[in-house]
């Protein structure tokens, strides 16, 4: 477990160093299935709009960020507010030292004291493990609580190879006739770190 890690709400003044997090990603995996590395403008665009609705988290170390993670819609129409997608991007250097585990743990409290139920995660997939690719992102997430709800495949196209997605989930919370509804991130985000 890294020492002294703690997670706090990301800034859209965090784009920069997530975004070095996030670049080696896109250059060098399969995990993301994004070509180009986005610029910092849009980065900023992207915490700003999760903010909006959804928890952004980075976490620290010594003062530098080594990690974030972040809930998105799953789908925009009203039936699925109770649903998200969750990501989570671990500094090369710094994974298997309990960082992803920590940042889907306080990303799961804020999910759940948003009254939402269901943690869905789109993990690029390998038929077979290769130097782009391999089967971490599934074991992790499973090792999370979230089990296989679907595989896509050979959907994904990057570095001359296909490769398959899945669809991992998790439900948080029970599902119930009369739903309370979903609570926006800010109105709860005070709670989040008492």
């Amino acid at each position: 477990m890294e020492k002294d890690c703690t997670v706090r709400v990301a800034s859209p003044r965090d784009a920069e160093a997530l975004l070095r997090i996030y670049a080696p990603y896109v250059e060098k995996t399969a995990i993301t299935f994004e070509y180009e590395v986005p610029s910092i403008r849009e980065f900023v665009g992207r915490i700003e709009r999760t903010l909006e609705r959804y928890p952004y988290l980075v976490a620290e170390a010594d003062g530098v960020p080594v990690g974030y993670a972040y809930a998105g819609p799953f789908k925009t129409r009203a039936a699925y507010d109770w649903a998200v997608e969750t990501t989570v991007y671990v500094g090369g250097d710094r994974k298997r030292r309990g960082i992803g585990r920590k940042l889907y743990e306080v990303l799961e409290n804020a999910l759940a004291l948003q009254n939402i139920l269901n943690l869905n995660a789109c993990i690029a997939y390998p038929a077979e493990e290769d130097p782009f690719l391999t089967r971490d992102s599934a074991n992790f997430h499973q090792r999370m609580g979230y089990h296989t709800a679907g595989r896509f495949s050979q959907c994904g196209y990057k570095f001359d190879r296909w490769y398959d997605m899945v669809w991992m989930e998790k439900h948080i919370g029970a599902h119930i006739a009369q739903q309370p509804a979903v609570k926006p991130f800010g109105a709860i985000a005070g709670d989040l770190f008492l």
